[in-house]
């Protein structure tokens, strides 16, 4: 392989592509996008800050007026702290007229046998969701607690049963160190993977989008036979992969570097800060993400070239990319447990590691069995996406008219 020949495939898939109409108005979208988001958050903060309390002051129901009807006589009288949103009323049909009235936001009646069995009436106007929202309320069950304890135990205990837990969770990395505690240390363990498996995706469906792309107008306008004339498939191959690729990541950084200049890089910051990655995670997180893109781009290569069209191309090679997705759907369970045994299974997966690998390093201890074992099948992985990809392009590249059938591909395969 003639390597100043692949470097000018390189250079000219990337010049030519980053020129494109569509490649400019695609990665203008995000920044774009995201100076909107500016503009509505510097006009509209404050706004969108009173609806997002008002939300949370209605699910906790902190901001509810509520009448009590008193069947028990131990909520008689109320604690000072509780006088503010709740009102006692000597009788049902006098809180119901006070919440026809108005006055009330939903009655509270408490009958007598309370002790016994646990049951109580929330009555509200027009559905019973009022009283859903109050039963879920960690605000509304203190208001139980606090008065059923009264006199009972000392007011600082009745407070903390009241509100019984505050979490403030820690977790052990390498060499007992303690890593990503505090809520923004949780909340950036959740998004470190997500973000670089969603990375990696993107930059596999953009990049084989331009991939295929190239590869069916030069098919169609017959610039493909004219090429092959002066390099090999093979260089042909790896000089499209690099170059379009490069294409491909190019996009998803400036997405990536826009977003972060309209926070003024708060992302980062927040991220470095709050969740600190040992240095050999950050390793083989880049190993993982390499090896992974590299796989799905040398096999979309291949398997697109044998599409006559840019749709047939399109249709072939979106399987694959249904592969890099597929962790998606266990993230829920991977967040509990990253190393369930069908995460470790996937991991050994040549088309769902990279993107499993993701997922799992920053969440959890991975064994070294499955780091090594999956790094060992990607490799190999590696030389075999480069060989059929390269066999398939060495035959698809020329095809044209009808798309050879999976028994064709076989005897294709075997011939060469």
């Amino acid at each position: 392989m003639r390597l100043s020949k692949v470097w000018t495939i390189i250079q000219h898939e990337y010049v030519t592509n980053v020129r494109r109409p569509g490649f400019i108005i695609m990665t203008a979208i995000v920044p774009a996008l995201a100076l909107i988001g500016l503009l509505v958050g510097a006009y509209g903060g404050g706004l969108l800050k009173n609806m997002g309390q008002s939300l949370v002051n209605f699910f906790e129901g902190t901001s509810k007026r509520i009448g009590v009807v008193d069947g028990t006589g131990l909520f008689t009288p109320l604690l000072p702290e509780y006088e503010g949103n709740f009102t006692l009323f000597g009788g049902e049909e006098e809180a119901r007229k006070a919440l026809e009235d108005g006055k009330v936001d939903a009655v509270l009646v408490i009958p007598s046998d309370y002790i016994e069995n646990g049951k109580v009436r929330v009555i509200a106007k027009g559905s019973s969701f009022e009283a859903v929202a109050l039963e879920d309320s960690k605000w509304f069950k203190g208001f139980f607690v606090s008065h059923l304890l009264r006199g009972k135990v000392e007011p600082a205990v009745s407070r903390r049963a009241a509100d019984p837990v505050t979490i403030q969770p820690e977790v052990l990395g390498e060499k007992g160190k303690v890593q990503g505690g505090g809520p923004w240390g949780i909340l950036f363990t959740f998004i470190i993977p997500y973000f670089l498996a969603f990375m990696l995706v993107m930059t596999i469906f953009v990049s084989s989008g331009y991939l295929l792309q190239g590869i069916a107008e030069e098919k169609e306008n017959r610039v493909m036979e004219i090429i092959v004339s002066s390099v090999s498939p093979l260089e042909l191959l790896v000089g499209k992969v690099v170059g379009l690729g490069a294409v491909g990541l190019t996009q998803v950084l400036v997405w990536l570097l826009s977003l972060l200049g309209f926070t003024s890089g708060a992302v980062m910051l927040l991220t470095i800060s709050a969740f600190s990655l040992p240095p050999s995670t950050l390793l083989l997180l880049v190993i993982y993400y390499v090896l992974g893109f590299a796989i799905y781009a040398f096999l979309m290569a291949g398997i697109g070239s044998l599409g006559t069209t840019m749709r047939e191309s399109q249709q072939v090679a979106g399987i694959l990319s249904m592969f890099a997705a597929a962790p998606y759907m266990l993230s829920g369970f991977l967040m509990a447990n990253p190393n369930l045994t069908i995460a470790r299974v996937l991991s050994f997966f040549p088309l769902t590691a990279p993107t499993m690998m993701l997922f799992r390093l920053p969440l959890a201890k991975v064994p070294w069995v499955d780091i090594a074992g999956s790094l060992a099948i990607l490799s190999l992985s590696l030389l075999g996406a480069i060989w059929l990809g390269e066999k398939l392009f060495r035959v698809g590249i020329l095809i044209y008219g009808k798309r050879p059938s999976w028994k064709e591909i076989w005897l294709i395969l075997r011939s060469s």
